[in-house]
Parts: C-alpha cells; sequence; structure tokens
C-alpha cells in the first residue's frame, strides 16, 4: 500500500532530515515508526502525506505516485499529525461535514459514521461546541474521526496516543485492528515503545534520519523487549 525507496529530505541550510530511506507498509500491516527526537519520522511523514516536498526517491501508494498524481494518494489516505491544527472557529460537526463534504460522503453515511465514531470517542455532546473551547485530548479525538469517517485504505499518524485519556487510547487501539482487518495499511510513529511491541506487527527504527532496522516486530524482539532492542540498535549503530 506504502511505498517508500530511498527517500531523501534535505532542508535549507543544508541540514538532511531524511537520508535514503525505503520501507514497504502493506495492506492490513500495523507499522511502526520509531526514533527520537529529530531522527526524522515526522519529516518522513509529510513527505509521504504531501505536506513536503523532496529531493530524491519514490512514495507510492498503492501504485501510484504522490509526486505524479497527489489528489488520488489523498482521497485514499488520511493523516493526523502530533498536534492537530483543527479550524477553531467551526463546532465539532460542522468540521466533521466538511471533511465529509471534501470525500464527497453521503448523507446517510457522514450522519451514521459520525455518531458512531463520536460515541465510541466519547465526543458527542461537545459536537455542537466551537473547537476553541476543546482541551487538546478533545481536539486530538475530533482530528481521529474526521480522518476515519472517510474508510481510509492507508492511515497515517504521527504520535496519535499524545493528550488521549485511557478509554480514547484503547477506543483508537481497537479501530486501528479493526481497520486492519477490513485491509486498510497503517503507519504511525511513537514514542512508546510498549505500546509499539504490543500494537505493530511491523517497526522500524530510524536514528539521523537513516534506517538503523526494519521488519516482523516477533522477529527483532527475539524473546526481548522492543525497549531493549531499541536501546541496543540505535546505540551501537547497528545496521542491517
Amino acid at each position: 500500500m506504502l511505498s517508500i525507496k530511498n527517500l531523501t529530505k534535505t532542508y535549507k541550510g543544508g541540514k538532511s532530515a531524511v537520508k535514503d530511506l525505503s520501507l514497504e507498509v502493506k495492506s492490513g500491516d500495523i507499522y511502526g515508526f520509531i526514533g527520537h527526537n529529530g531522527a526524522g519520522k515526522t519529516s518522513t511523514i509529510k513527505c509521504v502525506v504531501g505536506i513536503q516536498d523532496f529531493e530524491e526517491g519514490e512514495i507510492t501508494i498503492n501504485g501510484v505516485s504522490v509526486k505524479e498524481n497527489p489528489m488520488y494518494c489523498k482521497e485514499n489516505l488520511a493523516y493526523i499529525p502530533d498536534n492537530p491544527d483543527l479550524y477553531e472557529y467551526l463546532t465539532g460537526i460542522q468540521y466533521l461535514n466538511f471533511v465529509a463534504d471534501i470525500f464527497q460522503l453521503s448523507k446517510k453515511e457522514r450522519e451514521e459514521r459520525i455518531q458512531a465514531e463520536a460515541e465510541a470517542f466519547e465526543i458527542t455532546a461537545a459536537l455542537g461546541d466551537l473547537i476553541s473551547s476543546y482541551s487538546h485530548g478533545m481536539k486530538q479525538k475530533l482530528a481521529i474521526i474526521g480522518a476515519l469517517i472517510h474508510r481510509p485504505k492507508l492511515l497515517i499518524l504521527d504520535e496519535p496516543f499524545v493528550g488521549l485519556d485511557p478509554k480514547a487510547t484503547l477506543v483508537l487501539k481497537n479501530r486501528m485492528h479493526a481497520m486492519c482487518k477490513e485491509g486498510t495499511a497503517i503507519f504511525f510513529s511513537t514514542h512508546v515503545l510498549d505500546v509499539a511491541e504490543k500494537l505493530c506487527n511491523k517497526v522500524a527504527i530510524i536514528k539521523g534520519g537513516e534506517l538503523i532496522t526494519a521488519g516482523d516486530t516477533k522477529e527483532l524482539v527475539q524473546g526481548e523487549s522492543l525497549e531493549s532492542v531499541f536501546m541496543e540498535v540505535v546505540g551501537n549503530g547497528k545496521t542491517d
């Protein structure tokens, strides 16, 4: 579903954020993207979703280039940043209807999906309030619902569990599992290694913009914890 080949991203001034990165996320994968702050996770994600351009390499979604056909790619993915930047002058329901309009959902589809997701994330009572009145956690829930209602084929999340209460975290995990059973591919960054170990069937570890190791979670861990593997490969600079 998502293919990244030899991705290189350099910012003005010559700062290299991502160097020759390659990985594959297949339909049904929950793929964890792990690294320290500044490792290149968010830069990679922003290139995938079309927010940032990149100098070298190729990114395709369902076999389609994000450079050559960005509209197709954006129609088939959903992106939740680590700090959602929502339209605070709208109410929650206005924002969700705006998203539904973009993806051309029917009246029945949007009503059923918004109701189901809002109830699951316990935000129904606040949908008539201005987003400016929402807490960070409420905004995160609204962003998640907005990302889920058009049933994307690829879901990309940057630190999705930050700011969520324990119940909302569990709801999101369950939704991720359900979506993958239906064929959705999920690619997300996280600092919470325990969550990644339990949730992801595959993980990739990045350091200094370079891929250190990637593969099946159980094969990488081999009876250890993901935390210990992460500290070992990042500390030693081990590469595959």
